[in-house]
């Protein structure tokens, strides 16, 4: 069994194009079960977020032509559209590749903790769709331990550093003072909390949050003095927001440009900062195109995300080296199961050979053999069945000068060359 690890994310493929290759939602157990039945893949994980669309496989060979050409059909793409910004990770690389993207080390903010309820999402889909079997199982789980190591050994979760900080901090260069001004929030999950939890420490005058589900975002909002409303609301409350930040996992656009020009005819030219940090987008890329709305998407937060990194760069260089030992560690253990079917077969071969010199030791003793005399015959046939290959082998490797192979069989079997 070998391992791969092929994707595209922020660092080799501008948002455009991650957008198209996204698998999100339901889509993600029908993709699984597509991949799985490739001859190449025999079990496989799919990792599908704003910054990155990853598949891990258990191949028996390289597939890495056959999961291009299946992940841009699978989007009606041209493969040699998406090749270029496609890396592939293979076995151990492919661990230590899933091991840093755990640990926050391959996210846009490093160290972010996101990503590892995102990866643990990506293992319970792919456990309950069936395509997970003993070595991303275990791989996935020894994930996970290595990531809570690095979050308790090093200090990389420490500084308050995430895309909801970015967001928030770069909002901050528009309007210096949050307390006269509101926001609307668009989404439930993670993300959202965290923007809204920064946004009520920086005093905002007033929070709204929208969601398909309109429970979520009353609970939400709730937790931070503010009200939900359903998506469909966000047209009569959207000429009120001086902040507007969206981060749902819908496939097609909520703010439109017609929706925002029309919220912007009551604002008399008060701006409007907006930040889509979803993909697929959830505000049209046209709408920046209005006068008065600073429109960004997660690709432009990189700045002030590198101004919050400098905290973190001695802790990933101890996460580092926590996961270059346990990628040696996982390493170990795949050997160790590939080696599971050569020590089967070695020994089904003994057992059969030690029951057939069995049988003819019961006939003797059933036609009246001695029985001292039968227990010699079995002694000494046993004792020539089981030395009879590896003697050929000695003397043959001797014969040919076959150092190498003499060594590893007398390694093998515990011998003193003497």
């Amino acid at each position: 069994m070998s391992l791969i690890a092929l994707g595209i994310n922020h660092r080799t493929a501008p948002v455009e194009l991650r957008e198209q290759v996204a698998i999100t939602g339901d889509r993600i157990t029908d993709a699984l079960h597509d991949l799985v039945a490739l001859p190449a893949v025999d079990e496989a994980a799919i990792l599908s977020t704003c910054n990155r669309t990853e598949l891990y496989c258990g191949v028996q060979e390289d597939p890495t032509d056959t999961l291009t050409d299946w992940l841009a059909r699978y989007h009606q793409l041209e493969p040699d559209a998406i090749r270029p910004h496609l890396y592939r990770y293979p076995n151990d690389n492919a661990v230590r590749h899933l091991l840093r993207v755990a640990g926050g080390l391959d996210s846009m903010i490093l160290g972010e903790p996101q990503i590892l309820g995102q990866m643990k999402e990506a293992w319970q889909t792919a456990n309950d769709a069936g395509t997970l079997d003993i070595t991303l199982g275990r791989l996935f789980q020894h994930t996970f331990s290595v990531a809570k190591q690095i979050r308790t050994d090093t200090a990389i979760g420490e500084s308050p550093v995430s895309i909801a900080f970015a967001a928030v901090s770069l909002a901050r260069q528009i309007f210096s003072n949050f307390k006269h001004h509101t926001a609307l929030l668009i989404g439930a999950g993670e993300t959202i909390e965290l923007t809204a939890r920064h946004l009520h420490d920086q005093q905002l005058g007033k929070l709204i949050i929208a969601n398909r589900t309109l429970e979520n975002a009353h609970t939400l909002a709730a937790t931070f003095n503010g009200y939900g409303i359903g998506l469909d609301e966000i047209p009569a409350h959207l000429p009120e927001a001086d902040i507007v930040i969206s981060a749902t996992a819908s496939d097609s656009a909520i703010l439109d440009k017609a929706m925002v020009k029309a919220a912007l005819k009551g604002r008399k030219h008060r701006p409007v900062f907006m930040v889509d940090i979803a993909v697929p987008r959830d505000i049209d890329p046209a709408v920046a195109e209005l006068e008065d709305i600073y429109l960004y998407t997660v690709d432009d937060l990189q700045e002030v995300i590198q101004e919050n990194l400098k905290s973190r760069q001695q802790a990933a260089l101890q996460a580092e080296d926590i996961i270059d030992v346990q990628v040696d560690r996982f390493m170990a253990w795949l050997r160790g199961q590939n080696a599971v079917a050569s020590i089967r077969s070695y020994r089904l071969q003994a057992e059969q050979q030690r029951d057939t010199v069995l049988d003819k030791a019961r006939q003797m003793l059933g036609n009246g053999k001695d029985p001292q005399e039968t227990l010699d015959f079995l002694a000494r046939t046993l004792t020539n069945k089981l030395t009879h290959g590896p003697s050929v082998r000695i003397r043959q490797a001797a014969e040919s000068g076959d150092d190498a192979l003499l060594q590893a069989i007398l390694k093998l079997y515990d011998l003193d060359r003497e």
